[in-house]
């Protein structure tokens, strides 16, 4: 029988080896690639996303690699816009094209009717070899050869069939810009791979998110039918259990903290990863908590744990006047955890701010178990 893995020992494993336990002093790229990339739905999330998992973590450094093409935002992992690696982008792009290739069947098939939406995705190709251009514009240039399709369902086959990336200054600390689109072959100068390895994708996610099981990996990813590559996998593995039965897949070398290791308070970024890579979320967060974040737009806020549980929700403001930030816990804290909260609270402020000088606020809000708003924070 496998031993059995309790939450708490779930979620010690989970976070360290996402560094929310103790900060890395790992490069920026090697992190950015052990994560298997940072969901990036809008431009700031990934800084914060790596200031909680970095010492030392300068924004400026990921902002050099986007303009000089080290890593990319582009559609990836559960037909979502994400940071990754030059390098995880070609693989990633392949691995994941089925996810949204399906995305665009189950959401324009009426829209597009009896269009060839590969025809649609060669003529978006051919334009975009004059330069990058925004969706909407790509979109209005395909309607000049089918003019009895809406734009925005051409501009989607196009971004739904082709690997293409958000060019800076999209993506860039501190800078704003439309998203402008580019074939990632041309931004980057080479291919992506016609067989890429989904074997090693699965280990590289249970490096980053394990123990997991299979749900898990598919949910993460947004493939279906992996039970056969982890049974294929399964000699490599060390294989658990939760505490519900459920068959739980690790590396053999993967780190499994003991279950009274204490935890500090961490804040997670808009669209962590963290909260949405797994099919089976108790290990983070109770059900009500999972439901609340389920937001029906999509969005997902900023959150930040204490003892390794999903507390509550951020929303930073570094607009005009101080800069604050404002705590919704789910429920009453104790006292402890509201002062260190404050604490790490008081530092997010100083990287959110970016250097500009003035008053900073963290306040609490009155504990709710409603459905949080979006947290995302002004300025950066």
């Amino acid at each position: 029988m496998p031993a059995v893995l309790t939450r708490p020992a779930l979620s010690r494993a989970l976070l360290a080896r996402q560094f929310l336990i103790e900060r890395t002093r790992m490069p920026v790229l090697d992190a950015l690639e052990h994560l298997v990339g940072l969901q990036a739905q809008a431009p700031m999330p990934p800084y914060f996303a790596l200031w909680s998992r970095l010492a030392g973590f300068d924004p400026g450094g990921l902002a050099g690699m986007l303009t000089d093409r080290e890593a990319v935002r582009m559609t990836v992992m559960r037909g979502t816009i994400h940071l990754v690696s030059a390098r995880d982008a070609l693989q990633l792009r392949a691995l994941t094209r089925v996810v949204t290739e399906r995305a665009l069947r189950a959401n324009y098939a009426r829209a597009l009717g009896e269009t060839d939406t590969w025809q649609v995705a060669q003529a978006a190709r051919d334009l975009l070899a004059e330069g990058p251009m925004t969706g909407s514009a790509l979109g209005e240039r395909l309607r000049e050869r089918w003019p009895g399709v809406e734009a925005r369902a051409l501009s989607m086959a196009a971004r739904c069939l082709l690997p293409l990336v958000q060019v800076p200054p999209r993506g860039l600390w501190g800078r704003s810009g439309q998203p402008l689109l580019e074939t990632v072959e041309t931004w980057l100068g080479r291919p992506v791979p016609a067989e890429p390895c989904v074997e090693t994708m699965v280990l590289r996610y249970l490096g980053a998110f394990g123990p997991a099981s299979v749900r898990d990996v598919q949910t993460w990813s947004g493939l279906t039918r992996l039970g056969e590559v982890v049974e294929r996998l399964r000699p490599q593995l060390r294989v658990f259990a939760d505490e519900a039965g459920r068959e739980l897949f690790d590396l053999p070398e993967a780190p499994r903290p003991h279950t009274e290791l204490p935890l500090p308070v961490r804040f997670l970024a808009e669209y962590d990863n963290l909260v949405l890579s797994h099919a089976d979320r108790s290990r983070l967060m109770d059900e009500p908590v999972r439901r609340a974040l389920a937001t029906r737009n999509g969005q997902v806020p900023g959150t930040f744990l204490v003892d390794g549980r999903v507390r509550g929700t951020w929303k930073a403001d570094t607009g005009r006047g101080p800069a604050r930030l404002t705590l919704t816990p789910f429920e009453r804290l104790a006292n402890e955890a509201e002062q260190a909260l404050a604490e790490e609270g008081e530092r997010l402020l100083e990287f959110a701010a970016n250097g500009r000088e003035g008053p900073r606020q963290v306040t609490f809000a009155a504990p709710s178990s409603a459905a949080p708003s979006s947290a995302a924070p002004r300025g950066g």
